[in-house]
């Protein structure tokens, strides 16, 4: 993915996350989708910041992969 691939990503699931957030009230449904849109956020998050690791440091930014929801969530803060 290029960065504005994954920017675009990162902005249509911000759109979404924010239209379930200006409800009033939301479902059970609802709620587990916001949960699975803030992992989403974090692994596209984390994906763009590899890809700009790698390109200052004179790598592939090519290299970068998506990493699993286990793996971006359980980062030590």
């Amino acid at each position: 993915m290029t960065e504005k691939e994954i920017l675009d990503k990162i902005k249509n699931l911000e759109e979404e996350e924010h239209n379930l957030y200006s409800k009033n009230g939301l479902s059970t449904e609802e709620r587990k989708r916001t949960g699975e849109l803030q992992v989403e956020l974090d692994r596209y998050w984390d994906l763009l910041r590899q890809k700009r690791a790698l390109s200052e440091f004179g790598h592939n930014p090519d290299n970068a992969g998506l990493r699993g929801s286990d793996t971006v969530e359980n980062y030590e803060q």
